[in-house]
């Protein structure tokens, strides 16, 4: 983990999650999820930001949220 830690509260406890949302149009009408992320998220003041799967399994997500 980088020594900056969390760009709103500098804390370095962060864990992640995973979630699935829907689009926009005949998906969301559907209600078919198919957009898929990784959230991130401070453990002391809430901040997340949202990864793709796609960048969640090609890099090391806490390098990206602590990086500011």
């Amino acid at each position: 983990m980088s020594d900056q830690g969390c760009i709103k509260c500098g804390s370095t406890e962060a864990d992640k999650n995973h979630v699935s949302m829907t689009g926009s149009g005949l998906s969301n009408i559907l209600d078919v999820q198919n957009h898929q992320f990784t959230v991130v998220f401070c453990e002391n003041c809430g901040y997340s930001e949202f990864y793709s799967k796609q960048a969640a399994e090609e890099g090391n997500l806490f390098d990206y949220f602590f990086s500011g």
